[in-house]
């Protein structure tokens, strides 16, 4: 909106308004904008919450020094949406197609979080959406981005070969090109595509949801992981960076790094208030909308191989529940002594603040490993 007015409209009038066609400019105005919102609005909201009493309830077979936490208000991720979307809108180019499929993306995911969220507090206890509804939300929203992205690459907007890390010449293909001129099976040629892009955002959402156990835990992993995909957003769109790297250019991605910036800054308006101990907890309305957000961005870019490496912390921690729920089924023994992962050092006799701290810097390790991979080709 400030794009168009500033830059389209007041240009020809005064020339200095031209810095707001640099994105990198945006970007930062992006980032401020969403930090300022979030300090801004977060008292506001969290009073609100308290007035209507949406605390967080604290399931029972958790660790006990969690249950000091109950009634602390929840939900809190409205904040992070409402601060993610606003300055996305304002600084972005809204003719951009990327840019509305990332702040839509992003809104369906909090939807979900929130009816989530909504039904624990009416029902007062820990029992939101059942994961059955939940999942298949989540992967109606994902087969709908998985859709609109193949309407984008018969535009010749965007490609659904895979980029793989360390091997440039290699470039799988998603859909199935023999059978796409058989008029019987050419709808079952996307079904491959379709099926990874819903793993990729499905796996990333719910790998979020997964970590939100620790005060400030998935918010500060959100802020690295979103800083990375910035950067991947930004020399993906460059004529000059994507060449230099060897990565397929895609122009219109570019506009991407502004939702980006927003999401780093929202993060961190939001950590300003969830850092130990949290005053407001993100819950499902939050953890979902960042994973779709962060999973949605990677697919659009290109990138989803190393999304597993960008959010390395979350990855672990769902291989974390993964793992402890396949063994206790198959041998009836757990390797953890709590899933997540978190929650074994917890019991370990780790503090809260120390098990976040190292997982933060294990996060940045993981980004700056993955930012590496861009010139290991």
């Amino acid at each position: 909106m400030l794009y168009w007015l500033l830059y389209l409209k007041l240009y020809h009038y005064f020339p200095p308004f031209r810095i707001f066609r640099y994105l990198t400019f945006r970007t930062a105005f992006a980032s401020l904008t969403a930090l300022f919102t979030g300090l801004v609005i977060g008292p506001l909201v969290i009073h609100r919450l308290r007035e209507f009493q949406i605390g967080q309830y604290i399931r029972e077979e958790g660790p006990k020094a969690h249950r000091k936490k109950a009634g602390t208000p929840t939900m809190g991720g409205l904040l992070i949406a409402i601060a993610i979307v606003v300055p996305t809108l304002l600084w972005a180019d809204l003719s951009n197609r990327f840019v509305w499929m990332a702040v839509l993306a992003t809104c369906a995911f909090a939807g979900i979080g929130f009816a989530d969220d909504y039904l624990k507090t009416v029902h007062r206890r820990n029992l939101g959406l059942t994961g059955r509804n939940k999942m298949a939300l989540q992967i109606l929203t994902s087969i709908l981005i998985a859709i609109t992205l193949i309407a984008m690459q018969t535009r010749g907007l965007y490609s659904t070969k895979l980029i793989v890390p360390f091997f440039k010449q290699v470039r799988p293909d998603l859909v199935l090109e023999g059978w796409l001129n058989r008029h019987e099976l050419w709808p079952l040629a996307f079904l491959p595509f379709i099926a990874f892009v819903v793993l990729v955002i499905v796996g990333a959402s719910n790998a979020v949801n997964l970590t939100d156990g620790l005060d400030g835990l998935a918010i500060g992993c959100t802020v690295i992981a979103a800083g990375a995909l910035a950067v991947l957003t930004y020399v993906s769109g460059h004529a000059v960076f994507s060449g230099y790297l060897e990565l397929q250019r895609m122009p219109q991605v570019g506009e991407l790094t502004i939702f980006c910036g927003a999401m780093v800054g929202s993060a961190i308006g939001f950590l300003w208030y969830n850092a130990h101990p949290a005053e407001v907890f993100m819950g499902d309305v939050g953890s979902l909308a960042l994973g779709g957000a962060i999973g949605t961005v990677a697919v659009i870019i290109k990138q989803e191989l190393l999304l597993p490496f960008i959010g390395g912390i979350f990855v672990i921690e769902a291989l974390s529940v993964i793992v402890q729920v396949g063994s206790y089924k198959l041998r009836k023994k757990r390797i953890f002594k709590m899933a997540p992962l978190h929650h074994h050092f917890e019991l370990l006799g780790w503090s809260e603040s120390k098990i976040i701290v190292r997982f933060w810097i294990a996060s940045l390790v993981f980004a700056l490993f993955a930012l590496t991979t861009l010139k290991l080709r």
